[in-house]
């Protein structure tokens, strides 16, 4: 007994060792006010700290082997790769104040400028003349510098307080760059520290992944005539700010997943060289604001103003499921366009039907083949045997993903599904001839066969069709709020086109497949809050170029208040993740981002970093969470408040309440700036929110000059109902003569959500 003690304490003993001896990358943020004057610079101070700790076989002969990055911009600190009893000698050494083991995140167009309203005749597009200037970063997988998205053609030189340059590596030198595309780096060294024995394939920044190139067109890219992907959405490509300059940061590769040491120094980099606008199409959860690097960079970046925008992540329709809702940045979530992509299915009789299809193949002189119902198509040896047939199939049981699973795995030469559901975004783009039928045509089909004694049938592919209705909705997977990082501020903020988005691709890389041959096309449809938030990014460029002296928290004020939540049917905005019912705030923010309108708001919610930080106080963070993400320790909290001055209302209405008080009083104040010229008066409109009374004192405000400031009060009290019973409404501030409305969601909500 003894003896197996001794041998179970030995192996613990060597598992101890061997967990405090192992090396892992950590960030490391450092009080800048605590270096002592004896060093030149942050980073020999930094290099000073890790040649100090008692490990030093980490370190090598000059001292710099565990060292990653060195941070100036996103955050004072620097990126190390060390055991755990060296991070705890650096957590004693002075000047420390926290640290994050590096992790990886989520990486979460022809048509969409014209269904957003942008147009050369008037609006956001003539008056901010493109973006013109702009300077628009994003970080991302790379960018592909040949596609025709960044001809340069009609570009402005490049701004003279650009500071970035092209960096040369494989496949890629700075002559790639031109005046569209002005800056192009790429980060791995926390990857590599991750995985020292990986191989980076392409060590540029280069885009051999598709992402960075389809958000960075999407946001800024050149117009091109004549785009389309396979003969769908044909017209001409361009993105949102398409006079904007573009700059791509390279931190997320093929080899291994992001890593956030990577991305915070293409932060810190971008900072640095001097970008207006920041699109960041990825997101982690579950991390409190202090201890999460890209809330802590942004906050950097706001403070420099530069605007950021972000996607809210794909993990919906589930609640609390956004990432990315930090109080700082635009939080994007993804919506659909009224543009539809067709396959026909024609019958024997000469009827044919429509269904929704993405089959990148060409059968349009294709002989007619003999069509079959299967009713689910589920039985393998039912598909056998119709083999090189058309099989129609009844999805009675939303069974869609088993149907389309088993007939792409079979020989049958097509199919046509009969369906209900109206979440079929990823089952169009198929290696199989297959389109997608409602029920009502789908009976004229049924009605065939059943009549016919031998059935024929044709399908045919890469139609088009615009002004579909209703649109937009929701995207189902579309991440829903409210945010677990900061629960008091109503995220996400509004909703962009993200379903189905055609933008620009790498020539040499493929999009799909038929009958296992490669598919490529110098442009892919895709969908995501990846797609939405560069949508996004872009009408801030626009902004941006129109009022170059707007702080960031005003163009997304400017954005939200002016968001559309009636579709093109004049009906509320529907989610598809919620049975195509109403969309609610937490799932589309404010509503649909409409950019000219966003270009004369009439009122702004505006915010310096003194609120946020009074909101980081409000929130019980330490003075040393504080520092870690103010970077400063020059900050007052004498007056913690969760108010800030947003352009949204959420309210919580189960904590600190007893039986005997049943209801409760919630308050919030906020302070508008008139954008407006002369006198205007501004007359406050509630929308009903049920057993919840809504007040707003004053219910007038006027305005006898531009940029003067009115502050009000807005009241909601309520019931402690059952959890998470949710009641929304809005409060528009409406100008007398009709021009302008100032629109803000509100949200009462007794969902339990403790910050983390």
């Amino acid at each position: 007994m003894a003896n197996c003690i001794a041998l179970c304490f030995c192996f613990l003993s060597i598992l101890f060792s061997f967990t405090m001896s192992k090396t892992e990358t950590y960030i490391i943020h450092m009080d800048l006010s605590a270096m002592p004057k004896v060093f030149s610079s942050h980073h020999s101070w930094y290099l000073t700290t890790l040649a100090s700790i008692s490990d030093s076989s980490n370190l090598g002969s000059d001292n710099k082997k565990s060292h990653v990055y060195t941070y100036t911009n996103a955050i004072h600190g620097f990126s190390a790769s060390l055991s755990l009893s060296e991070l705890e000698v650096i957590k004693n050494s002075p000047g420390y104040l926290s640290s994050t083991k590096d992790m990886t995140v989520k990486i979460d167009t022809t048509h969409t400028s014209q269904f957003l309203g942008l147009n050369s005749n008037s609006g956001a597009w003539p008056k901010s003349d493109y973006g013109k200037g702009v300077i628009v970063g994003l970080v991302d997988t790379g960018i592909w510098p040949e596609s025709k998205s960044y001809n340069d053609n009609g570009m402005t030189d490049v701004p003279s307080r650009w500071k970035g340059e092209c960096e040369s590596g494989t496949q890629f030198n700075s002559s790639l760059c031109n005046k569209k595309l002005i800056g192009a780096r790429y980060f791995n060294k926390g990857l590599i520290a991750s995985n020292p024995n990986i191989t980076i394939g392409m060590n540029s920044a280069r885009d051999t992944e598709g992402h960075g190139t389809h958000t960075s067109s999407t946001a800024a890219g050149s117009r091109v005539e004549s785009a389309s992907y396979f003969g769908y959405a044909p017209g001409a490509a361009t993105g949102m700010a398409p006079k904007a300059h573009v700059a791509m940061y390279k931190a997320l590769f093929d080899e291994g997943p992001p890593m956030l040491s990577d991305i915070l120094a293409a932060i810190d980099q971008a900072i640095e060289d001097g970008v207006d606008v920041l699109s960041m199409s990825f997101g982690m959860d579950g991390r409190p604001l202090y201890d999460d690097p890209v809330a802590v960079a942004s906050f950097a970046a706001m403070e420099k103003g530069i605007f950021v925008s972000t996607s809210a992540g794909n993990e919906g329709p589930d609640d609390e499921s956004v990432h990315n809702g930090t109080p700082w940045v635009l939080t994007v979530a993804a919506g659909t366009v009224d543009r539809e992509f067709i396959g026909t299915l024609t019958l024997g009789n000469g009827v044919s039907v429509t269904g929704l299809s993405l089959y990148p193949g060409n059968l349009s002189s294709s002989s007619e083949s003999s069509i079959v119902f299967l009713n689910s198509c589920l039985e393998e040896k039912e598909l056998e045997k119709n083999a090189y047939k058309i099989v129609v199939c009844y999805d009675a049981n939303g069974s869609i993903s088993d149907q389309v699973y088993r007939v792409r795995n079979s020989n049958v030469s097509g199919s046509a599904f009969i369906t209900n559901t109206t979440d079929l975004e990823f089952y169009l783009q198929n290696e199989f001839p297959a389109t997608f039928l409602n029920f009502q045509d789908g009976d004229k089909v049924l009605e065939y066969i059943k009549n016919s004694p031998s059935p024929k049938g044709k399908l045919e592919f890469q139609v088009t069709h615009l002004g579909a209705k209703p649109a937009p909705k929701v995207a189902s997977y579309s991440s829903r709020g409210p945010s677990q990082s900061c629960p008091f501020i109503l995220k996400p903020d509004l909703m962009a086109p993200g379903a189905l988005i055609l933008a620009s691709w790498p020539e040499k890389l493929s999009v799909g497949e038929i009958k296992t041959r490669e598919l490529f096309s110098n442009y892919n449809i895709l969908s995501g809050t990846s797609m939405s938030c560069p949508h996004a990014a872009g009408v801030a460029a626009l902004l941006k170029g129109a009022h170059p002296k707007w702080s960031p928290a005003a163009i997304r004020s400017a954005m939200m208040t002016t968001t559309d939540a009636l579709d093109n049917t004049g009906e509320p905005i529907r989610d598809i993740g919620n049975n195509n019912n109403a969309a609610n705030p937490l799932a589309m923010g404010a509503g649909h981002i409409n950019p000219n309108k966003a270009l004369d708001p009439g009122l702004i919610y505006d915010i310096i970093p003194q609120d946020y930080i009074n909101l980081l106080c409000g929130l019980d963070f330490t003075s040393q969470q504080i520092k870690t993400i103010t970077r400063s320790s020059s900050y007052s909290c004498s007056n913690p408040s969760l108010d800030l001055n947003y352009p949204s209302f959420i309210g919580y209405f189960n904590w600190n309440s007893s039986k005997s008080d049943p209801k409760r009083i919630q308050e919030f104040k906020r302070t508008v700036t008139n954008l407006g010229d002369g006198m205007l008066t501004y007359t406050a409109k509630l929308t009903s929110m049920g057993e919840y009374k809504v007040s707003v004192e004053p219910d007038k405000l006027v305005f006898k000059e531009k940029y003067e400031k009115q502050s009000y009060k807005l009241r909601i009290e309520g019931p402690l109902l059952v959890d998470n019973f949710l009641a929304y409404g809005s409060l528009c501030w409406v100008e007398s003569s009709g021009k302008y409305v100032v629109k803000s969601p509100i949200v009462a909500t007794t969902i339990r959500m403790d910050p983390l």
